[in-house]
């Protein structure tokens, strides 16, 4: 990846504590997270049309599929790292580094998130083609919010995203460029699990997809997280 270096304020180690190996049962559980009611698969709720599937099509090569369903709901590709063996978490501090392609199609909604214990999720950025040139990026921890929009963001474009989960201040970077500092940060003792996921608008926020479409993706490559001070 092509990010510059990073402020004098923040040094990390040379390896980081996790390189996604999305192939990896080890690593990410693949259909299953406790983010959607009773661990999956659908949630409704969150005006989402998804069925999670742990068929290793839909998320393991780090491309996230998303299919329709005669029934109306869509299986959808989820990859956590929560009930895994590894069981890795993101901590206080950590620096979260990943190049993602975005989806195309109306209705697709991808995310970066982490999630622990009924919370604590931080939104590394949220997408809609509907709004193609706009990334939404929270700290639901302590409720800030930020719209950033850019040229470069576009439907099946690529776009390189930074993460700082800052005790004081969760920090974004976007192709290189600072793009939004909260000032309000996840404190000292936060940490949480990673999810990786294609989720399928319902239409209340953000439109269905449209009749004609079947299936949709986007694709999420050199995720690695540091330990940060």
């Amino acid at each position: 990846m092509s990010f510059p270096p990073l402020p004098d304020d923040l040094v990390l180690p040379g390896e980081p504590v996790l390189a996604a190996d999305f192939g990896s049962p080890e690593q990410w559980v693949a259909g299953r997270s406790w983010a959607y009611p009773g661990g999956g698969p659908i949630n409704p709720r969150d005006n989402k049309l998804d069925h999670l599937v742990r068929d290793p099509a839909y998320s393991r090569s780090g491309v996230f599929r998303a299919t329709r369903r005669r029934d109306g709901l869509w299986d959808t590709g989820l990859l956590t790292t929560e009930g895994s063996r590894q069981a890795f978490e993101v901590r206080s501090g950590d620096v979260l580094e990943a190049r993602v392609r975005l989806p195309e199609e109306t209705g697709a909604w991808p995310a970066i998130w982490t999630w622990r214990d009924g919370g604590q999720e931080i939104d590394v950025f949220e997408y809609h083609p509907d709004n193609p040139d706009l990334l939404e990026l929270s700290n639901r921890v302590r409720g800030t919010h930020h719209y950033h929009r850019s040229p470069a963001v576009r439907p099946g474009g690529w776009v390189e995203l930074r993460t700082r989960f800052g005790a004081r201040s969760v920090v974004w970077w976007v192709d290189g460029a600072q793009v939004f500092a909260d000032g309000r940060g996840v404190g000292r003792s936060w940490h949480a699990h990673l999810i990786v996921n294609l989720s399928v608008c319902a239409g209340r926020y953000h439109p269905a997809p449209d009749p004609e479409t079947s299936e949709m993706s986007f694709e999420v490559s050199d995720l690695r997280v540091f330990r940060g001070g």
